[in-house]
This record gives structure tokens, sequence and C-alpha cells, in this order.
């Protein structure tokens, strides 16, 4: 089978389950979005196996297994109707967004209180979190917009917000264990 169908010519995609919407319709923008913050938690990834923090594979792992989730997201927003086998694995539920919640609170634990706000980098694992946190914060909006139009399920919302906290916590403590001050933004 070859990469190329030419059926996305005319400016179309095809959803799981059937059917086809412009490759510009909110619901391929929620998803694309989906799939942008998956790549740059590729990136993360990559950062944090080059990184001599300690404890780099186990944030490693946790970054694939959000990343399997994304892919689960993804597969849901593609497929509008649901049915049947159209969607692989099961759907994200309310465990997989306290998952991310228990992450946060122990990421939280590492880290000093924030008493004003910082500006995004410090350390090259916690630059590329403090990215794939703003991409995460796209594909939010994203979600957002298509929810007012189309259905999506509060647990996929809900999931995607936590994720965006995650990354911010999660970059703050690469920073700690890298000795790298989170920089305060100072208003001029």
């Amino acid at each position: 089978m070859k990469l190329y169908t030419r059926t996305g010519d005319d400016g179309t995609t095809g959803l799981f389950g059937g059917g086809r919407v412009s490759k510009d319709a909110a619901r391929v923008e929620a998803y694309g979005s989906v799939d942008e913050v998956n790549a740059a938690l590729g990136w993360v990834a990559a950062t944090l196996r080059r990184s001599v923090q300690p404890d780099a594979r186990e944030r490693v792992e946790e970054i694939e297994n959000i990343q399997r989730d994304l892919f689960r997201v993804g597969a849901e927003l593609a497929s509008p109707t649901r049915t049947g086998d159209a969607v692989p694995g099961r759907p994200i539920d309310e465990s997989d967004v306290v998952r991310l919640e228990h992450l946060i609170d122990a990421r939280e634990a590492e880290v000093t209180p924030l008493r004003q706000f910082i500006l995004p980098g410090g350390s090259p694992p916690a630059a590329a979190m403090h990215l794939a946190r703003t991409v995460a914060r796209r594909a939010e909006r994203r979600l957002v917009a298509l929810a007012q139009a189309e259905s999506v399920r509060g647990e996929i919302l809900r999931y995607v917000n936590r994720l965006s906290d995650l990354l911010f916590v999660m970059a703050r403590a690469a920073n700690a264990r890298a000795s790298v001050p989170d920089v305060p933004w100072a208003a001029e």
C-alpha cells in the first residue's frame, strides 16, 4: 500500500468509520492539534533520553504513556460516531484524568510554590516541556471550539486540560532536578 492515496487532493479527509470532511473542519483541527501535542511530546522524550537526570527514564515512560493516550484521543475525535471497532483501544476515561492529577501532585511536591509568573525555558527538557504545554493549550482551545458545535466527551476536555498543567509542573521539576532556576517574569 502506498503512503499517498490522492483521496485528499480535493481538500477533504476521511474519518474513522467512514465519511469525509474538509481538512479545515473543527474536528480535523481538534485531532490535528492533539497530534501536534503528541509530536511535541516526542521531542520531550528525545530530550529526556539525552538528559543526565537520574530519573529521565521514568519521565520518558510517563511521556510515552501520555502519547499512547493521545493516540486514543485522536482516534476518538476522528470518529464522531464511534461505532464498533472503528476506534482502536478504550476511550479516555476519568481514571486517565486522575492518573494525570496524581502525576501533577507528585511533581508539585518536587518544587517550591510559585509566587510569580515565570518565563518558559531553563534546561533543555524543561524548555521542550514548556513548548509541549503551549501546544496542549492550543489543542484544548480547538477541542472547546469543536465542543461548541459537536459532541465532545468531558473526559477528553479534562484530560487535555490536566495535561497542560502536568507539563508545566514537569518543566519546573525538570529545572529543579537540573539545578536550573526558573526565571521570574518581571514587568518593566
